[in-house]
């Protein structure tokens, strides 16, 4: 069995303490928007928590780039978790290491593919109404002539913003403000794509599965039929070979052996003198 690659063992020993660290990096963007006149305390401890995230995923990028073999092609298929290291300073932008640390447990995960399809949609849906409520809400709350000032105003936009549905009594008014809504519109319509492919291939996997199960039985049903023909030819054959026998003569009663039953005895000659 071949042995794992030094990157490979690096990514299953650090898969569990990644995602517990985004979750406390969700946490520690989260709290500051969601109670804003929270102590300052709480606010430093928050900030503290967010850049030892961050120093923790620059560290753990920069370990799986030095640990793999071929280093360009890795910057190129990890160029989210490059970006989420890159901008730590865009407040809006920071949630998108919470986004990578899924995708990357997500890509550890030994899943079936629908099932791992399935779990990427639904983090996906929650990550972004949670990426989008908290971002909009920190940029609208203080903006002059802004409608969204609590969460719950922030997360009604968000439902309605990627459903595309878009009521209009709750929409941002400044710039950053609709550069998130425009992620929201284009994520919900890729989200809806995606489930709405997903429903559909289960839909033919299934009518597949089943046409397979009927092949199958068609299939042993014939060879059934056909060991049957055999069956009766192969008796028909050995009756055909049996049946000249049946009028030969029976053989000669041997000396001094009672008779068959049913048969008449045979008279003894008579001793020549």
């Amino acid at each position: 069995m071949k042995e794992p690659s030094r990157q490979l063992r690096w990514e299953r020993r650090s898969q569990t303490p990644l995602l517990v660290l985004a979750l406390a990096f969700a946490l520690a963007y989260a709290v500051p928007i969601v109670v804003p006149d929270a102590d300052a305390s709480v606010h430093r401890a928050c900030s503290v928590t967010e850049w030892v995230v961050w120093g923790a995923f620059a560290a753990d990028y920069l370990m799986r780039l030095g640990l793999s073999t071929a280093k360009k092609a890795f910057v190129r298929t990890h160029w989210l978790d490059l970006g989420a290291v890159l901008l730590p300073m865009f407040q809006p932008l920071r949630l998108l290491r919470l986004v990578s640390t899924l995708l990357l447990v997500g890509r550890r995960a030994r899943m079936a593919p629908q099932i791992r399809l399935t779990t990427y949609v639904a983090g996906a849906v929650v990550g972004l109404l949670m990426f989008g409520s908290l971002a909009v809400l920190s940029v609208e709350r203080d903006a002059p002539r802004g409608n969204i000032k609590n969460l719950g105003d922030a997360v009604w936009w968000s439902f309605t913003t990627m459903t595309t549905v878009g009521y209009g009594d709750h929409s941002p008014t400044t710039g950053l403000g609709r550069v998130i809504a425009v992620g929201l519109m284009l994520s919900g319509i890729a989200l809806l794509g995606v489930v709405t492919a997903n429903i559909a291939a289960w839909f033919i996997s299934r009518f597949e599965r089943d046409d397979q199960v009927e092949r199958a039985q068609t299939a042993a049903i014939a060879e059934l039929t056909a060991e049957v023909r055999a069956l009766r030819a192969e008796i028909g054959r050995l009756g055909a070979q049996a049946a000249p026998g049946a009028g030969a003569e029976e053989p000669a009663q041997a000396p001094g052996t009672a008779p068959a039953p049913g048969t008449a005895p045979v008279a003894a000659s008579a001793p020549t003198p």
